[in-house]
């Protein structure tokens, strides 16, 4: 059984980029500034190359201003192995917190988005690769909950490495239990959508990111359950060019739809409205 703490953690807001002045894009080489590109939501405005996120930001995107409130924000994962590899995990825990601000990899909200009161779940790939721990599967599911209690559809953006293996066993169980959560939502007739980011790899590529009544990707995410390199080791194959990019998963069926990041927020509500049939006060 997974255990919780609380514990204080000092915050520290993270950088936007380097405070270098400016940036090269990694794809055009194009010059940025940090507040160029923070104001087109860390999308290049010359080739449209989509930078990570960090989780904050991503809720100021998706959430109407002033109406993001989140929940569960008191858990903090346990150390229920002792484990150490170079150095214990908590200390790898509590640099994370420090270097992110975040408590965890995943953040959740109940917000609105464009009116509609919605579950929002965003994961950071800052907070240990976006690692799926306890923490993150319990949230996850405090959220489907509170979604299924209020009658609100929910949202989750992934950005992951895959499960946390400082947890050993507990987290490949979160792979279950963040999907019998989404189950409730199906039941509930509640719609799942799914954003994935880069990169959405192993465990939470093949639960819940995958699962969902819509699955959106940004541009040029990557998202496999094992990396190109494991698989040609045991295939012995070449594996094609593009393998795992969002714009190959979209065209073998893997995803409904690639949406780039400055019209997300108006596409998620649209496909919300779509499936729900009703206007922007939720109803159904």
């Amino acid at each position: 059984m997974a255990k919780y703490v609380t514990v204080q953690v000092t915050k520290k807001e993270p950088p936007v980029v380097s405070g270098r002045g400016a940036e090269r894009c990694t794809e055009c080489g194009q010059p940025l500034t940090a507040e160029e590109l923070k104001a087109s939501h860390r999308v290049c405005p010359h080739c449209a190359h989509h930078f990570r996120m960090p989780g904050p930001e991503r809720i100021e995107l998706l959430a109407d201003p002033g109406t993001a409130r989140t929940i569960a924000d008191d858990l903090r994962p346990g150390d229920p192995l002792n484990f150490f590899d170079l150095r214990p995990y908590p200390e790898r825990v509590s640099e994370a917190q420090l270097e992110s601000g975040l408590s965890e990899a995943f953040i959740a909200t109940v917000c609105r988005l464009d009116g509609r009161p919605v579950a929002l779940g965003v994961m950071d790939f800052r907070f240990l690769g976006g690692s799926m721990g306890s923490v993150v599967g319990e949230r996850f599911s405090r959220l489907a909950h509170a979604a299924v209690e209020n009658s609100m559809p929910m949202i989750a953006v992934a950005a992951s490495g895959g499960a946390r293996m400082q947890e050993g066993l507990i987290s490949l169980m979160q792979m279950a239990k963040t999907v019998v959560a989404r189950q409730l939502l199906a039941e509930a007739h509640l719609p799942f959508v799914t954003v994935l980011t880069h990169p959405t790899t192993g465990g939470v590529f093949a639960s819940f990111s995958t699962i969902a009544d819509v699955i959106m990707a940004e541009p040029g995410a990557f998202m496999v359950f094992a990396g190109p390199r494991v698989i040609e080791q045991t295939t012995r194959e070449k594996l094609p060019p593009g393998f795992g990019m969002a714009e190959m998963q979209l065209a073998n069926g893997q995803l409904d739809m690639v949406v780039d990041r400055r019209e997300l927020k108006a596409r998620i509500a649209l496909t919300l409205k779509l499936l729900l049939g009703g206007g922007a006060d939720g109803a159904r």
